[in-house]
């Protein structure tokens, strides 16, 4: 897997996980019923954002990705 595939690929994440965000706030404001679609919205949420961290655990454990430090100065 090359090094822009993998970049794509963790931005589409990011990109699913605003947007599901986004999703909720708008449901939250339109929605005056007892619809479930604000919570529908930020469990995807929640379960996209764990799903991209075990992803990049599992992606520094297998090699696919090198972690490296901040240097402060």
């Amino acid at each position: 897997m090359n090094d822009s595939l993998k970049t794509l690929l963790i931005i589409a994440f990011l990109i699913l996980i605003v947007w599901n965000l986004g999703a909720g706030l708008y449901y939250m404001l339109v929605d005056k019923s007892e619809s479930k679609r604000t919570v529908n919205a930020l469990t995807r949420r929640i379960a996209l954002s764990v799903g991209l961290i075990l992803l990049v655990v599992l992606a520094i454990k297998m090699g696919w990705i090198q972690p490296h430090g901040v240097n402060p100065g």
